[in-house]
């Protein structure tokens, strides 16, 4: 009788057991928000960076700014709305930041990208993008390498993005500076002609 109802007992541990499904794991997909403005929200979704574009709170569309990866962390992250030449665009800026670093040399890059969009026809209307760098480095004095000393330098590459009221934009470097006003024909920014 002992033996029946150990049988009996097992048997249905071993059905449940069988019987129970396994639970399926959704894998949630990683949704970060950086910044939002009217309609508009950037953030980064599906290992995209993206402004979506969202009617009465929905999401309906969106524009890819660029791919990234799970590590991609920006800062600054801005979304603005402005009027240029009475066509109303969009600015999205953020800064990234990396830092390499070997046994001579240590250098912390900071990268600031401007886009600019026209959200009706989803399109990017002019990109900017800005690298500075704060070098640190040992340098040998010597053949031998008996005396060194240690250099810091600082390196720019690219045009300083900067938004004016009305509208226009300023890229500057060292050595040029570019007025930039939006021609709604052509649906992009030209130099403008100095009067």
């Amino acid at each position: 009788m002992k033996k029946i109802i150990l049988l009996l007992a097992l048997s249905i541990i071993v059905t449940n057991s069988i019987a129970q499904k396994k639970k399926s794991s959704v894998k949630s997909v990683p949704l970060t928000v950086f910044t939002k403005v009217d309609n508009l929200v950037a953030e980064v979704k599906n290992s995209t960076f993206q402004i979506t574009i969202n009617e009465n709170g929905i999401p309906k569309d969106f524009i890819e700014v660029m791919r990234v990866e799970s590590k991609f962390t920006p800062t600054d992250c801005k979304l603005t709305s402005f009027k240029a030449s009475g066509t109303q665009l969009y600015l999205l800026t953020w800064t990234e930041s990396t830092k390499t670093k070997t046994d001579l040399k240590t250098e912390d890059a900071s990268t600031v990208y401007s886009n600019i969009y026209e959200i009706i026809s989803k399109k990017l209307i002019l990109s900017n993008k800005q690298i500075t760098s704060h070098i640190v480095e040992k340098v040998f004095l010597d053949k031998l390498k008996n005396a060194s000393e240690t250099q810091e330098r600082k390196h720019t590459e690219g045009l300083e993005f900067k938004l004016n009221p009305d509208g226009s934009i300023i890229q500057k470097n060292k050595t040029q500076e570019n007025k930039l006003v939006y021609d709604v024909a052509k649906m992009q920014f030209v130099i403008s002609k100095k009067k």
